[in-house]
C-alpha cells in the first residue's frame, strides 16, 4: 500500500503548495482521492501514468477539493483514453462536470460514470476482488464523505515445500491455496495448515477530510492501519476550527487515539503557519504516531 500526497494544503493554491489531492495504490489499483487545481500537474511530477487511473473519490464539492477535475478529465479526452472513468462524489458533481464539457463542447471519447452519494450512514460504494471502498460520513458546512479503503482477505500462501514432500500435482494448488484441505492417493487427509501459510494482514486506509471533530466515526475506522485527518488548525485557533467546521491537529490525534489506529497522517494545513512541523509537535502530545503530510510526499506501508 503506497500513499503519494499530491496536494494537502487548505483553501487557496500557491506557488509551493497544493489544495488537496492524493494517489492511493493498493493491490496494484490507483486510487485519485480528491482532485484540486493543479493534480495532473502533480501526477506528472511524480511520473504517475494517467492511463491507470480508473476510479476518482470526491470527498465534497468545496473548490480546493474538485476544482481540477473537469482539467483531468479534458487531459484524459486528449490524451485518447480508452478506459472507462468512474467518479464517486456528492450528488451535483454530476450536474457540474457534464455543464462544463457540454458548453465547451468536449466530450470524453470514453466512458465517464458518475456514482452520486447523498447517503448520510457508511455504504459501500466499490468492491472487486481485490479491495472495497466505502464511505466515512463526515461533518462539514457541505455534504462530506470521507472514504476506507479496504484490502480483502488474500489467499493462502502455497509452502512449496510441503508440496512437493506429499507429491501433490499442480492442479490442486488452487485449491489449496483457496484453503481446502487434499487427500492423498491412499486416501491419507493432509490439512490445508500442512500445506500453506497464513497471507498476510489486509491493509486499510481511511481519509477524513474536511470535517469537524466527530467521535461518530470512530467505530467506522477503529483499528484502521493508516489514517488521513484534517488538520488544518493549531490549538491556538481552536474557536476558528468550530466557525469554520474544521479540526485542529490535537482533535485528529484524539480520534486517532480513541480509534486505535496504526498511524496517523496530517494535513490540509491552513497556510497561515510558518511550519508544519507545528501541527506534528501538536498532535504527538495525545498520539505518538504521527506523520506529517506534504506537497510531493510518498509513504510507503
Amino acid at each position: 500500500m503506497k500513499l503519494t500526497i499530491l496536494g494537502c494544503y487548505a483553501a487557496t493554491p500557491r506557488t509551493f503548495t497544493n489544495p488537496t489531492s492524493q494517489l492511493l495504490e493498493i493491490k496494484n489499483r490507483l486510487f485519485l482521492v480528491d482532485c484540486g487545481e493543479g493534480t495532473q500537474v502533480q501526477l506528472r511530477k511524480n511520473k504517475i501514468k494517467f492511463s491507470k487511473i480508473n476510479h476518482i473519490f470526491i470527498s465534497h464539492l468545496h473548490g480546493d477539493h474538485f476544482y481540477g477535475l473537469i482539467g483531468l478529465i479534458s487531459t484524459f479526452s486528449l490524451l485518447n483514453r480508452n478506459n472507462d472513468l468512474a467518479v464517486y462524489g456528492p450528488k451535483g458533481i454530476k450536474e457540474i462536470i457534464l455543464l462544463q464539457l457540454r458548453l465547451s463542447n468536449s466530450w470524453p471519447n470514453f466512458g465517464l460514470h458518475f456514482h452520486e452519494l447523498t447517503s448520510n450512514q457508511s455504504e459501500l460504494i466499490f468492491e472487486d476482488d481485490k479491495v472495497i471502498v466505502k464511505t466515512i460520513p463526515l461533518k462539514h458546512r457541505v455534504y462530506t464523505n470521507g472514504f476506507l479503503f479496504e484490502e480483502k482477505i488474500a489467499e493462502r500462501k502455497l509452502n512449496v515445500d510441503a508440496v512437493r514432500e506429499y507429491q501433490i500435482e499442480k492442479c490442486y494448488f488452487q485449491n489449496i491455496k483457496n484453503g481446502k484441505d487434499i487427500f492423498l492417493d491412499d486416501g491419507t487427509l493432509i490439512s490445508n495448515e500442512k500445506l500453506t501459510f497464513d497471507p498476510e494482514k489486509p491493509k486499510s486506509y481511511a481519509f477524513c477530510s474536511d470535517t469537524i471533530y466527530n467521535e461518530a466515526i470512530i467505530t467506522l475506522i477503529e483499528n484502521v492501519d493508516v489514517l488521513y485527518h484534517e488538520a488544518t488548525f493549531l490549538q491556538s485557533e481552536a474557536s476558528l476550527a468550530t466557525k469554520t467546521m474544521h479540526s485542529t491537529a490535537i482533535e485528529a490525534a484524539t480520534i486517532a487515539k480513541k480509534a486505535q489506529v496504526g498511524k496517523l497522517i496530517l494535513g490540509h494545513y491552513s497556510t497561515r503557519y510558518d511550519a508544519i512541523s507545528l501541527f506534528k509537535e501538536e498532535a504527538e502530545t495525545v498520539f505518538p504516531n504521527v506523520l506529517l503530510a506534504d506537497d510531493g510526499k510518498s509513504f510507503d506501508f
